[in-house]
């Protein structure tokens, strides 16, 4: 049986489009398997501020950073959780060990942590000073008092890791 050109024509286009059906379900399940693969492995990552103005130190620090209060401390300003709380200028003029400003701001933080924890942890409230290798041990060491003076026990400093070799 010969057919005309127009029936080979449409039994070629039948034959094509039979080929082209795809099953999306499979797709989709492994769409998803990934977003949830990409977000439970992402939570376990605390990523630290990234500011130009404070050039951290270089350690061989092995141990991750937990997820805490940052502290910023540059050449200008202090900075907690990315809100300017002094300058650089007037904390190292005045004469206290304490600086208010930062004290206040701590404890601000501190009270909102303990909204957000069901289970405070027994080892107090930490924190984390991201301190420009160039400022001077006496406005470090203000910062620390403060930190104290606000209840932060665990206080821990950001660092670069150095690479090993």
């Amino acid at each position: 049986m010969k057919l005309s050109p127009l029936a080979k024509r449409a039994q070629r286009h039948e034959r094509n489009q039979s080929q082209l059906d795809l099953n999306l379900v499979s797709l989709i399940d492994i769409f998803i398997i990934l977003i949830f693969f990409l977000m439970f492995n992402a939570t376990g990552v605390e990523v630290l501020p990234n500011t130009k103005s404070v050039k951290l130190p270089e350690s061989t620090a092995e141990k991750s950073p937990k997820e805490t209060v940052v502290v910023q401390v540059s050449g200008e300003d202090i900075v907690v959780q990315g809100r300017k709380v002094a300058s650089v200028s007037e904390v190292m003029n005045s004469g206290v060990e304490v600086i208010d400003a930062l004290k206040a701001e701590l404890e601000f933080h501190a009270g909102r942590q303990m909204i957000r924890k069901d289970k405070q942890e027994p080892t107090g409230k930490a924190v984390t000073i991201m301190g420009d290798k160039e400022i001077p041990y006496s406005l470090l060491r203000k910062v620390m008092v403060t930190c104290a003076r606000a209840d932060y026990s665990n206080i821990s400093f950001a660092v670069l890791r150095k690479n090993k070799g």
